[in-house]
């Protein structure tokens, strides 16, 4: 009876060992997370991202449209200065109104954030993509193709970019600015992230998996696909959260210089080059977009240098 009951008990199977099915990206959202800082740029981001997706139906909400005029909100005998303090703030406007023209702040601002940050992102993703092709190549080939592309590089870096910005964006007249804008930026930034992914193939393509690939006759293209490229996402990853806020800040600056998006399409940057006028009699005018763009720029960058620490720690302390 002992002997049975002894013998179904060695029988019976140990219970399932449960794996945490943690992955990689898994752990770089927990070190994210546990940071103090990149959980604020998160949640920051995400939060400014939503505004921007959802500025139509928002607008709509506090019941004005970005372009719509409210002359019963501006004095007309103190110079179109808002009825009411801190700019006309009320249940009426909830960010206050322009001065002159009695635009709902709240629907500009959200508007604009969609302007700036559509263009911010658009034109990283013109950054990102041309950079990492063109450092992929130089790196990988070497030889010529890394002479050539290495000096193109060199070339476009040794441009006064904003002065070229400038420049680009005065000359051209009857076209799509949002479009236009995102294509400069791009022309001028793009050997930055070239010149990173360029190290980090140099680095990679004598390692054993490449050798391995090359010897079972993998052709080049396969090669970058599946052996160079997922080594260096990481980098580039991490480099692109920190071209974000430059982006903001260029489309802000080239807006505020009269150059970059043109009324009535708001815009962050475009809003405060009007509100300069305005700033002595109705600073909160000043104060609403200018916040809104210190918060994406600040941000994007607590998130990109997070990331940078975690995805190339050895990137980030050099």
């Amino acid at each position: 009876m002992s002997t049975t009951i002894e013998t179904a008990t060695a029988e019976v199977p140990p219970p399932p060992v449960k794996r945490s099915g943690r992955g990689p990206w898994r752990l770089v959202w927990d070190q994210l997370w546990a940071k103090g800082s990149a959980r604020f740029g998160l949640v920051t981001v995400a939060l400014l991202i939503l505004l921007a997706v959802l500025a139509e139906p928002l607008s709509e909400l506090g019941g004005w449209t970005p372009e719509e005029f409210d002359k019963r909100a501006v004095d007309p005998y103190l110079g179109g200065q808002p009825i009411g303090g801190f700019g006309g703030i009320g249940t009426r406007h909830w960010l206050g109104v322009e001065p002159a023209t009695g635009r709902d702040l709240f629907a500009r601002v959200l508007h604009g954030g969609q302007v700036s940050l559509l263009i911010a992102f658009t034109a990283t993703a013109v950054v990102v993509v041309t950079g990492t092709l063109v450092g992929i190549a130089a790196g990988y080939f070497g030889g010529r193709t890394d002479t050539v592309l290495s000096r193109l590089m060199d070339l476009t870096m040794s441009f006064p970019s904003l002065i070229f910005m400038i420049s680009m964006m005065s000359v051209a007249k009857d076209v799509n600015r949002i479009l236009l804008i995102t294509l400069v930026i791009g022309l001028f930034t793009w050997p930055g992230i070239a010149r990173v992914v360029r190290g980090q193939t140099l680095s990679l393509k004598h390692r054993e998996y490449v050798e391995a690939a090359k010897v079972g006759g993998a052709r080049p293209w396969r090669i970058l696909t599946r052996e160079i490229l997922p080594n260096v996402s990481g980098p580039v990853i991490a480099y692109t959260t920190l071209l974000v806020p430059g982006m903001i800040a260029t489309e802000a600056a080239l807006s505020y210089l009269g150059v970059g998006v043109r009324p009535p399409t708001a815009s962050w940057g475009q809003m405060i080059a009007e509100s300069i006028s305005f700033y002595e009699t109705d600073p909160t005018y000043f104060l609403i977009p200018t916040a809104f763009l210190f918060l994406a720029v600040l941000a994007f960058t607590l998130l990109g240098d997070a990331l940078r620490d975690i995805l190339d720690p050895r990137g980030g302390r050099s």
